[in-house]
Parts: C-alpha cells; structure tokens; sequence
C-alpha cells in the first residue's frame, strides 16, 4: 500500500451501483466521501452463428457450470435463441447461493439437481467432482473461455467452455474532465477501458484500488501504479480495504 499525501474526498468505483445497501455506504458516511459508480465494461450478446461455430453442442451436457448471473442470462438466452428446450433432468452448479438464487427466473427451483460452492470457483470443484459421471458445460464470456483455469483443468472433470458473449469497453467520454482521488478496478478489462477511453491517461496523484491478481498485473503493463492490492492480508474486501487506506491518509489535512 503507498500513501499519496492528498487527503481521500471522491471515489469512483467501476462498476454498476449495487442493489439494496451498499458495502461503501458506511465509509461514505463515516469519511463524508463522494462516492460515484460507473461501470467500465458491459456484455455484448453473440449471435448463434458465432456460438455455432464453436461446434458445441448444448444438449450433449447434462450439467451446467455458472459463476455469475451474466452467463445464466445468457445461455438460457442462447438456449431459447437456437430453439433448444433444456432437459428437465439438467444439473446446476453455481459459485454462490446468490446465483443459484437466480436460477428461479429461468426454470423450476428443484433442490435436488441445484448444487453450490462457497463464492469461489474452487470450493466448487469438491462438489462437481461427486458427479463425475457428468458432462459439463461451462458458459463464460470471451475473456473467460481464453483464460486458463487450473482447478478446473486439474479436476478429472469431462468438461466445456462455451462462449455465450463478449465483454466490451464502456464509452466513458462524458468522464474526460471529472477527476476522483480513487478509482476502483475489479478487473483487467476495466483497466484496458480507462486506457482505450483515455489513451492520455496521467495518473499523478490519482489512487488506484485494484481486485485480484490479474487485475494487478494489467495495471502494472500499462505502468499504473497500484495503491490499493485486494485481497490482502489484513483486508479480504475491497470496502476494507478502502476505509484501512482512507483512515490513513485523511490524517494528513492537505
């Protein structure tokens, strides 16, 4: 963590607002902050063209793997899209109870063929390994289906990446003359959006808060300073994180 001697009074997090309270809520009001939220990326649907040509075929899978409510969107959507009826005897295997929760918009809540991790990928791995006589299909973004996933691929699992959509940079344009003493980054796309909208990008004594190893690693080869690392070992969540550096850098008075 690195301390610049200007005192926190705005943050901009690069992501939609949350829904119901949001985690910031309290050191916006403990710190008398500007917190503002704007998301740095967004989905883009594929067509079933481009899903068909990744000759994978839905209904050879009787299981399938969801990490966020985007792919669900969008598989049940390709599903629909391509005429396919999903067999009633399918599994679900969700990283969180939040997106099997969300299961409910698409078919008939059934305990038995719903099974969930503990909000990570990897404690979700035991689970599916019970099943292993299972096909499973993987919906995922581009980014996603590139990306190498070690717990996955060291599973024994017979499994798929199927690319059900595309992550774009957001137009950021009416952001060009606003300036935030912290931006929040949760993502390597959402970095590559603050560059592709601001290819003059200067940070000086702007934070950066950054989410995940991967997201580091982005900021460090476009040479942006990291302030903020999440997770570390005195702060799990970004939030922490947050108020940890705030309250220390707010007793500088300048």
């Amino acid at each position: 963590m690195s301390l610049v001697k200007t005192k926190v009074k705005s943050i901009l997090i690069s992501q939609p607002q949350p829904e119901g309270k949001s985690p910031y809520a309290g050191i916006q009001k403990k710190y008398n902050l500007k917190i503002d939220y704007r998301p740095f990326i967004h989905v883009v649907e594929i067509s079933t063209i481009e899903f068909r040509e990744q000759r994978i075929s839905i209904l050879n899978h009787d299981a399938v793997i969801f990490t966020s409510k985007h792919a669900m969107d969008h598989y049940f959507s390709m599903c629909e899209r391509l005429r396919i009826k999903v067999p009633d005897y399918t599994k679900y295997f969700c990283v969180s109870e939040a997106i099997a929760h969300y299961l409910q918009n698409f078919i008939t809540f059934r305990k038995r063929k719903i099974f969930t991790g503990e909000q990570t990928f990897a404690s979700l791995i035991p689970v599916m390994q019970k099943h292993t006589d299972s096909k499973f299909i993987f919906p995922c973004s581009d980014i996603l289906k590139e990306r190498p996933n070690k717990s996955l691929e060291e599973s024994g699992l017979e499994y798929i990446k199927a690319q059900m959509y595309k992550v774009a940079c957001s137009d950021l344009s009416d952001l060009k003359d606003v300036k935030y003493d912290i931006l929040v980054f949760f993502s390597p796309t959402g970095i590559r959006s603050l560059l592709e909208n601001f290819p003059d990008f200067v940070q000086g004594e702007t934070r950066l808060a950054v989410f995940g190893p991967t997201t580091v690693i982005s900021a460090n080869e476009f040479n942006l300073r990291v302030d903020i690392e999440v997770p570390n070992k005195n702060a799990p969540s970004m939030s922490m994180a947050l108020e940890q550096y705030i309250k220390e850098s707010n007793k500088r008075k300048r």
